[in-house]
């Protein structure tokens, strides 16, 4: 997922979040684009790094969806992204990060334009978002998994299911689940987009589609409540007939080599003393989404 993605639920279903996090999302987009306005007229040539730490501030970009970036029941930011980049980037000499939520398909473009300083929202690192941002090493992998009806009764586990059983095949905006199943011979103009988990869970309960597609994470997660709908497995989708293990990792613009280099300095000390994971954990991750892979063998 991420696509996306991804994309990609809390650890318990909460449609009121979302809705507070989009308009939440609304009012601090109002003010992001205020300072993209701005930046664009000063866009920093330097060392981006020196610059977060004289202003104190980071501008994070999330797609408002948990468990990696969203706004808890209390109001507030948190998701293992979010909590992430607050140990980093201390650690780095920024004090504090300044979450700004968008959709999850506005997020390079948003980066680009200055919107943001870095994007984190479950995004994978695959060779297409490779040619126009740079990122961190993954803090995580991640397989996929379906969102369909108790009992799975299309017996839906794999794409190849899906085009076979000719399912109503749903996912969210910008996830890279589009591809694999277009990889598996889904028509991609049959595949409906809906906006988050959350949706193509109610979608699923409502019988408007069979069977969402997204990560094995936010599968488990926003079911986990539901007494009509299931996740499926994990499992690995197929590319161009071979296995494939996404992973996921912190965005950044292509001149800011230095910040992405001081980050993954910060990340791989808390991969090396199990620190990521203690963080991570808190989210609904386990051991088996932890992750040596690098952005340079995702990026091929």
């Amino acid at each position: 997922m991420a696509p996306p993605s991804r994309n990609p639920n809390k650890t318990e279903r909460a449609p009121a979040v979302r809705r507070r996090t989009l308009l939440a999302s609304a009012a601090v987009l109002g003010t992001a684009g205020a300072l993209g306005a701005t930046a664009c007229s000063r866009v920093p040539t330097g060392d981006t790094l020196a610059r977060l730490k004289s202003q104190g501030t980071v501008r994070l970009g999330i797609a408002g969806e948990a468990p990696y970036g969203y706004i808890d029941d209390k109001g507030d930011f948190t998701g293992e992204a979010v909590e992430l980049a607050r140990i980093i980037f201390k650690r780095l000499g920024v004090d504090s990060v300044q979450p700004v939520a968008t959709d999850f398909s506005s997020l390079i473009p948003g980066l680009q334009t200055q919107q943001f300083d870095v994007v984190s929202a479950g995004m994978y690192i695959n060779k297409e978002r490779c040619q126009q941002v740079i990122f961190s090493d993954p803090e995580y992998q991640m397989l996929d998994s379906f969102i369909v009806r108790k009992g799975n009764p299309k017996g839906l586990h794999t794409y190849a299911d899906v085009v076979k059983k000719k399912a109503k095949f749903g996912t969210g905006t910008g996830y890279a689940e589009i591809a694999y199943a277009v990889d598996a011979g889904y028509k991609e103009s049959d595949i409906v987009i809906l906006q988050d988990p959350v949706a193509g869970l109610n979608a699923v309960e409502a019988g408007r589609i069979d069977v969402f597609g997204g990560t094995a994470l936010t599968a488990r997660g926003v079911v986990r409540k539901s007494t009509k709908a299931e996740a499926t497995e994990a499992f690995a989708p197929l590319v161009d007939g071979k296995k494939h293990v996404d992973g996921g990792g912190f965005t950044f613009r292509p001149n800011d080599t230095e910040l992405r280099d001081a980050f993954n300095v910060e990340i791989h000390k808390m991969k090396k003393s199990g620190e990521l994971f203690r963080v991570l954990k808190r989210f609904g991750f386990t051991k088996d989404e932890m992750t040596t892979l690098t952005a340079e063998e995702l990026c091929k």
